[in-house]
């Protein structure tokens, strides 16, 4: 059975871990029924349990398929209808027919398990035959329905039926060679066995029919030699587009055979995989192929030798190092949606994931990149203003072609970079993507690679950095990384854990913060692996830097139980993780580098301050929920914001990306609407306003910041939300939270761009922004003064010259609940601006007091922004000439200052006063695309965009 599952970072493994509820058996009675008889499934456990558990039922026809719609609800979030009855302290039961619950006839089997409501914890799975008449196959066992013999051998094919005499019929490879009549057991000799083989047999009593199928595989020698040059792991593609290679690290493994459309998934012996003697790694190089055709594939990994208690001896699975994986639980779905057009179909009759291999140019990594005149130049780290986005739930198709089509509304909010979510592909569709199964592969349900590519490309062009949030700690059951050395307790095919032979993870996690499976990242399988995944993605994708998740857990020195292990400085960690970014920053100098630790100052000062004479080092995220939740509500508590200051925590550079809100937290509006301190905190234009001070004083502070999608049009829904609406969080006593939830997009359905106050907040962001991104001042030094209501924050710059550039910014704020009279503590006296519109303001003492109402802010600089909000008088029809151009243009007015940015923002050219004839040369400048802004005497502004030939 297909477990769905959404997980997010840093949970723990109480809510998301796949505790087990432990079951000693599951019963059904009657025992012999028909798809539309009644019957009650029963569930005894070994333990009591103290929370309410669910029927999670699936549906299968004869040939094994999933058939039928049964009323499960989310995994997460069980539907009310599939609560079990308690019938005693250990006892439960559901009573339902079968024919009904899952609205579907031809029901071979029934699949139950009992979960609790979120799917925290399960049991195993069980399976029952649905009708009168049963067949058991003695011979091969359902446990061995692979058998591995050795060529010229056999074995005896038994089985036998209830209900009366029926008719049997075994074929091989779909050629039938025996048949029995009017018999209640059946007995075969296959015998002198040397190929491959694919056996069913066809059991049938009168309109009803049994098919129980099975396999023979040869067990096999794998011939020796060394593996083709210039090959890696996984797929390697090359000149000749009618071959590919196939590369394998499978330690421990005796021989692996590779199925596929290319042999009718009927492999051979000349589909035996060979093996390097110096690598020990299996490979074969796949002929005849036909350019541009789609193939699939799985690997057939066999271990005959020494096998480990529960390991099977036949794993089917796709390669790890898969770009796009294919399997028959999600795609149904996504190619209903039609979100990833052209999906190639999974193969019919296969089971478990699959990898898509296409030769030839129009192949489904291809994309043609802008021709661009000169390569993205990524904004400065100091500068960077990262929003935050979960593509699922940023709008209601859940694509990227929805971010593509809001790229106008991202662009007006003046960020400069993007952080996506995790996007690799994850289990399930809905999903915030941290269960990651294969970590090359793009996760199918938001769209396919090109429209990746197309939203990076689209960001490239207007000055707007990609990072993704990576997921280094784990991988989850359908990864061939697990698959390969997992241990299947109850013979379903799936993942109950891996063996102690597992070369990349660990069968107990080394830290306690642990999800799925823990990678062990001191084995050489997981470093490359690791670096197999910054190749892809920054080299394939072009991404500009990666987010790491929860780095705690690069460690193989903790257990789940010592979080104070967990949470000190652990040597290992240090030196493995400055491996990975000193790979990242070999394929890309300029490459961001962030982690997700929230740790130890000590041990992050490592990373941060790591080759930072080269203008690199590690961003380190900096979580400051707390304070910033109590300034937003009014209420007592911690209030200092200090932790947004890079020199909290003593790294050299500003390294600290410092973020009031994320997805693992809140949302500052819902706190201030559900407990702020008074009614106006409580409602929408009070705490609208709030938030626009809350701007106010985190993304100003001098180094990166962060803000999580939506805060700009203040998203005042709980991300504990459910889907009826209401909210159950981690501190609820009903069991599980909806924190991973699908959202409703209200932003968009409700066009919060057309609410004025809503719009107001959004205008508040972006002036914000596009200050920090053009002013230098916003690089300078920072004194604040925090732990109270009314923060207030001092940047300045003495070493900025230009008569006309800001170089004293000073910020305060009220966060209480009535109006305060303010101190401003201005550097000196005189006319000062507001740099929200320009107006002016006369500061008669340093010490002048500013009334400033409750959840209002000022933002004040010793001189007007040169982003004014007033234009050229439409009359003026002022030109730039020529453009595009090589080496000058000419301004068709006076002006007092002509400034030139690159399209990330950097200031690369200024022009003071008027020269002669207007004209200003750039032949000094590389080829791109420019932003010209016009200053004239009277500080009104005009943009162009100018393209330097």
């Amino acid at each position: 059975m297909k477990k769905i599952i959404l997980l997010s970072c840093f949970l723990l493994t109480d809510f998301f871990g796949f505790a087990q509820v432990t079951t000693a058996v599951a019963t059904v009675n009657p025992v012999l029924f028909e798809e539309n008889q009644q019957v009650t499934i029963s569930f005894k456990l070994t333990n009591p349990v103290t929370t309410d558990l669910y029927l999670w039922a699936w549906a299968q026809d004869a040939n094994g398929a999933n058939i039928g719609t049964p009323n499960n609800g989310a995994w997460t979030s069980s539907s009310a209808s599939s609560k079990l009855i308690q019938t005693g302290s250990s006892t439960y039961a559901f009573t339902y027919t079968p024919s009904v619950y899952y609205n579907t006839t031809g029901i071979a089997k029934i699949g139950v398990l009992a979960k609790t409501l979120n799917g925290s914890a399960k049991s195993i799975d069980f399976l029952f035959n649905v009708g009168a008449f049963q067949v058991d196959l003695v011979s091969p066992t359902v446990a061995n329905t692979n058998q591995i013999i050795d060529s010229g051998t056999g074995f005896t094919v038994e089985a036998s039926n209830t209900g009366g005499n029926a008719n049997y019929v075994l074929k091989a490879n779909g050629t039938e060679i025996n048949s029995s009549n009017d018999v209640s057991s059946y007995s075969f000799p296959l015998t002198n066995l040397t190929e491959n083989t694919f056996y069913s047999l066809t059991i049938s009593q009168g309109t009803k029919v049994v098919v129980k199928k099975f396999s023979v595989i040869i067990n096999a020698t794998p011939e020796l030699e060394n593996q083709p040059l210039n090959t890696e792991d996984g797929v390697n593609y090359s000149s000749d587009d009618t071959k590919v290679t196939l590369v394998l690290n499978a330690p421990l493994k005796d021989f692996v055979y590779i199925a596929g459309s290319f042999n009718n998934w009927n492999p051979t012996a000349n589909y035996l995989m060979k093996k390097d003697p110096v690598t020990g790694k299996f490979w074969i190089t796949i002929n005849e192929l036909t350019p541009e055709q789609v193939y699939t594939f799985q690997y057939w990994v066999v271990d005959n030798t020494n096998r480990p208690v529960n390991s099977p001896s036949l794993v089917k699975t796709a390669d790890p190092f898969s770009t796009l994986v294919l399997n028959n639980y999600d795609d149904p779905e996504i190619k209903a949606l039609g979100v990833y057009p052209n999906l190639p179909d999974y193969p019919a009759g296969q089971d478990r994931d699959v990898t898509v291999v296409q030769t030839g140019t129009n192949t489904f990594r291809s994309y043609t990149w802008t021709n661009s005149f000169a390569p993205f130049v990524k904004p400065a780290k100091e500068k960077l203003i990262i929003y935050e986005a979960l593509v699922r739930d940023f709008d209601v198709n859940k694509t990227y072609q929805d971010l593509i089509d809001r790229i106008e509304y991202l662009k007006g909010l003046n960020i400069n970079a993007i952080q996506l979510m995790p996007v690799m592909e994850f289990e399930g569709n809905e999903s915030w993507g941290y269960n990651t199964s294969y970590h090359l592969a793009l996760d199918k349900r938001y769209g396919p690679p090109a429209k990746l590519k197309e939203l990076i490309d689209l960001c490239h062009q207007n000055g707007i950095a990609v990072i993704l949030d990576v997921v280094p700690n784990h991988v989850f059951g359908r990864s061939p990384i697990e698959r390969m050395w997992m241990t299947d307790t109850d013979n379903d095919g799936w993942s109950n854990g891996v063996t102690s032979e597992n070369p990349y993870t660990n069968q107990i996690a080394k830290h306690s913060y642990s999800v799925g499976t823990d990678l062990n990242h001191q084995s050489p399988l997981t470093q490359y692996y690791m670096n197999r995944i910054q190749k892809q993605w920054i080299n394939e994708f072009k991404i500009d830097g990666f987010r790491w998740d929860l780095t705690k857990g690069v460690t193989q020195n903790c257990t789940p139980s010592d979080q104070n292990c967990t949470n000190r400085y652990q040597q290992d960690r240090v030196d493995v993780l400055k491996k990975y970014v000193d790979y990242s920053w070999e394929l890309d100098p300029n490459h961001y580098a962030i982690f997700e630790h929230l740790g130890a100052s000590n041990e992050e000062q490592q990373w941060a301050n790591y080759k930072i004479a080269e203008g690199k080092g590690v961003m380190m995220w900096s979580e400051q929920f707390a304070p910033y939740t109590q300034l937003i509500e009014g209420n007592g508590g911690n209030k200092n914001i200090s932790g947004m200051l890079n020199t909290s925590k003593g790294f050299t550079g500003r390294r600290v990306i410092g973020y009031p809100e994320s997805h693992d937290k809140d949302r500052l509006m819902f706190q201030a609407r559900q407990y702020g301190a008074s009614a106006e905190i409580k409602s929408l234009n009070g705490a609208l306003k709030r938030m626009a001070s809350i701007a106010a004083i985190s993304t100003p502070i001098p180094g990166p910041k962060m803000l999580w999608q939506f805060a700009e049009l203040g998203w005042d829904s709980s991300i504990y939300t459910c889907p009826d609406g209401s909210v159950n969080d981690e501190s609820n006593t009903r069991p599980g939270d909806c924190k991973l939830y699908t959202k409703h997009v209200k932003q968009w359905t409700e066009n919060w761009m057309a609410v004025p106050e809503r719009k107001a907040l959004y205008d508040t962001y972006a002036r914000i922004n596009a200050l920090k991104i053009n002013e230098p001042v916003f690089n300078g030094s920072v004194t604040l003064n925090s732990g109270n209501f009314t923060p207030s924050i001092y940047i300045f710059d003495n070493s900025i010259t230009e008569a006309n550039t800001i170089k004293n910014v000073v910020i305060l704020s009220n966060f209480s609940t009535t109006s305060q009279n303010i101190t401003g503590n201005f550097p000196y006296v005189g006319t000062w601006y507001n740099l929200m519109d320009n107006s002016s303001f006369e500061v008669v003492t340093t010490t002048d007091k500013i009334t400033i109402e409750s959840g209002g802010f000022r933002m004040f600089g010793n001189k007007p922004s040169t982003l004014s909000r007033t234009n050229f008088d439409a009359s003026t029809q002022i030109q730039l000439h020529p453009n595009p151009t090589s080496k000058y243009f000419t301004l068709n007015t006076n002006v007092n200052k002509v400034q030139i940015f690159s399209v990330t923002g950097q200031l690369v050219k200024t022009f003071a006063k008027n020269l002669k004839d207007n004209q200003f040369e750039i032949g000094e400048l590389i080829k791109g695309i420019y932003l010209v802004k016009v200053v004239n005497e009277n500080n009104s502004i005009k943009s162009f965009k100018l393209i330097k030939q």
